[in-house]
């Protein structure tokens, strides 16, 4: 049995049989992950054409983080660290799908050999908090194993319409396209759409558990593509002037919905009178999808690790717990949210082999920073957009490390490394690598030394395809 099990076990344990005064009741968790969502789609992050209403009020209910990322530039890698705790080099999710994307030609070098099932030796979150007692449900999007890695196989004592798939076949019921269908979705009325009826399940699922602990991960598809939103909301925001960078009506309906879910969850919450009980997260998976929408002044999106493609909004309400109205510019990454709902949970996050992130009760509860420490991402994958889709979409292997206001991105088809000051440079403009060589080989040498530590995947092998001249 693995340690941290037997911590979980022990815990539940303490709380079920102890002769004292029952403790308190641990915390429900409820974490909504929205996927694609750009840093700047919601009206709180300063969209001037996208209407977020109720995500706006939940994250001036609680604390909002101006500098949250994603572990990955990508959904699957984002979503695996998400639930192990660990960074992507320890699971090895390193993309979506394979690695050797776009023309063979094009590839300078070979890229990893990744991993698309989450290992089943992996403790989730899920696995963790359900061996506290808490009851475990899952609805939406999976993408972290077909049969056998399934949510159900991760902790999740009940699931619905999660499968290996990133995207979904279609956002309007019956939800299939070429074959494939959702599972869990057959029953439902014509044209219902996919966002509402997660939202219907997930309201299922805090209702059966309301009397117990409950963890509940909304993992929304929206608002990854096919874009499509429902005629009215879309009709509505084709009326609306558009904002800055802001101007596509359908993706903007796709977002409002996601909004609506939101707040058809926190009104239940009330209704049960379990808002004082339960940590509602919100979160995004990596950057905006750069076609639909734009993350200036961020530069680049989706599967770039510049910051567009990997800073992401991040609220967290916990009434009691976080004074409502607080604001964050701590750099905080998405393996943190484990070591911290485990800690709220009462269950003790040291363990074999130890989680990637750290505990961030003390800004949350604003009693003290968080220890100085640098974020990390490797990526040594190809993504290439079809040839069709205008832009830079283009990524390359590559890796980077923050470590206080100065971010490092290093390319390893030709070496280069890239430094910015993202204090004084947020849109990552001017390189400083020449003009600070010793900031520089210090941020390249702790980018290597945490490979060495985490084992990670290097790409250094030519790719014997690769055609000299190609992009």
């Amino acid at each position: 049995m693995h340690p941290r099990w037997l911590i979980a076990a022990s815990a539940m344990a303490l709380f079920t049989h102890s002769g004292c005064a029952a403790p308190t009741p641990p915390p429900n968790i409820v974490l909504i992950y929205v996927d694609d969502l750009g840093w700047r789609d919601l009206g709180v992050m300063g969209s001037e054409y996208y209407e977020t209403p109720n995500i706006d009020a939940l994250a001036s209910q609680g604390i909002r983080f101006t500098q949250a990322y994603s572990n990955a530039p990508n959904c699957a890698p984002a979503r695996a660290s998400l639930l192990s705790g660990l960074y992507p080099p320890r699971h090895g999710v390193y993309t979506v799908g394979t690695a050797e994307r776009g023309e063979a030609a094009n590839r300078r070098l070979v890229p990893v050999d990744n991993l698309t099932d989450l290992s089943l030796a992996t403790v989730t979150l899920a696995e963790a908090l359900a061996g506290r007692g808490y009851a475990t449900g899952h609805v939406g999007k999976w993408h972290l194993g077909g049969p056998g890695f399934e949510a159900a196989a991760q902790g999740f004592a009940w699931s619905v319409a999660g499968d290996a798939s990133g995207a979904p076949p279609s956002y309007f019921h019956p939800y299939a396209r070429n074959g494939r269908s959702l599972p869990d979705l057959d029953d439902g009325d014509d044209g219902e759409y996919l966002t509402d009826r997660l939202t219907d399940e997930a309201l299922r699922f805090l209702d059966g558990h309301r009397d117990e602990p409950f963890f509940l991960y909304l993992s929304h598809y929206g608002v990854h593509t096919p874009i499509q939103a429902k005629a009215e909301l879309e009709q509505y925001y084709r009326d609306k002037p558009p904002g800055t960078g802001h101007d596509n009506p359908t993706y903007a309906a796709m977002i409002q919905s996601v909004d609506e879910s939101v707040g058809r969850l926190l009104r239940r919450l009330d209704e049960r009178d379990l808002r004082d009980d339960t940590i509602v997260i919100f979160f995004s998976d990596n950057g905006g999808f750069g076609p639909a929408t734009s993350m200036a002044p961020l530069r680049g999106s989706k599967g770039m690790l510049y910051e567009g493609g990997i800073r992401v909004p991040l609220s967290v309400r916990w009434p009691g717990t976080i004074r409502a109205g607080t604001v964050s510019d701590t750099p905080v990454i998405g393996v943190d949210l484990f070591p911290t709902l485990l800690a709220a949970a009462g269950i003790d996050p040291s363990g074999d082999p130890p989680l990637d992130g750290i505990d961030l009760t003390p800004l949350l509860t604003a009693t003290g920073p968080i220890p100085d420490r640098p974020l990390f991402w490797h990526f040594p994958a190809y993504l290439e957009a079809d040839a069709s889709v205008p832009g830079p979409w283009r990524t390359t292997p590559a890796a980077a490390v923050r470590r206080g206001g100065y971010k490092l991105v290093t390319f390893f088809e030709d070496g280069r490394n890239e430094l910015y000051d993202l204090t004084a440079d947020l849109g990552e403009t001017r390189d400083l690598a020449d003009k600070d060589p010793e900031r520089t080989a210090q941020l390249r040498a702790l980018l290597e030394s945490w490979w060495a530590e985490t084992g990670a995947w290097i790409p250094t092998e030519p790719n014997p395809l690769y055609e000299a001249g190609s992009p």
